[in-house]
């Protein structure tokens, strides 16, 4: 009976320290994983990757192998490497960006490169401007035209207008013509008493 417990026993720690083997080995080897996985520039290089001394690290993952494959074909390792030496570390990522766009360009235009995109986009600027200006002038002729438009409409309403006032006024002209005055048709001044006064007061004067 003891020895068949002490052999169960045995089995246990045996099993034990399997999975403590086991665990630990996984566990070295996560970090021996994590250690080596070079940069996508060393693993083209094929060299030795050393994350914190490696300054294309930080800027050439390994998933975009393609990004330092295009910089290191125009540019080549050494300049990039020596461009990347030169600056703060707070500018290396634009520099690396630019470095890779330079190259994209200079791939697809092999005579001009980045000066042919940029002529490019000098010439979409200038017709663009052109095409601001035809609008502009085309605005100020619109303007003129309603201004123009609206000054007829005014000089048609003020003639309209003019032309009903005309007859009402021949009709007071002619309406006033037409009535005797009352004053006028009083001949009591002209009485012989009124005639002798004024007769005798010119006598006097």
């Amino acid at each position: 009976m003891l020895d068949t417990k002490h052999l169960q026993l045995l089995k246990m720690e045996g099993s034990a320290s399997s999975d403590q083997t086991t665990i630990t080995t996984s566990s070295s080897c996560r970090g021996v994983g994590m250690v080596m996985s070079p940069c996508a520039a060393c693993k083209i290089l094929r060299r030795r990757c050393i994350a914190d001394k490696c300054v294309l690290a930080p800027y050439f993952p390994p998933s975009d192998p393609l990004k330092f494959t295009t910089a290191h074909r125009v540019f080549g390792a050494s300049n990039i490497i020596k461009f990347l030496q030169e600056l703060p570390e707070a500018q290396r990522a634009d520099a690396v960006s630019s470095m890779v766009y330079e190259a994209n360009a200079r791939l697809r235009d092999p005579v001009y490169g980045c000066a042919g995109a940029i002529c490019q986009l000098q010439k979409q600027v200038i017709e663009l401007q052109e095409q601001l200006a035809k609008a502009q002038a085309e605005i100020i002729n619109i303007q003129c035209q309603n201004a123009n438009l609206m000054a007829l409409i005014c000089t048609m309403e003020f003639s309209q207008s003019s032309q009903t006032t005309a007859p009402n006024n021949l009709r007071s002209l002619s309406n006033f013509a037409s009535s005797p005055r009352s004053d006028l048709s009083d001949t009591g001044f002209l009485s012989e008493s009124n005639l002798g006064l004024l007769y005798d007061q010119s006598l006097w004067t």
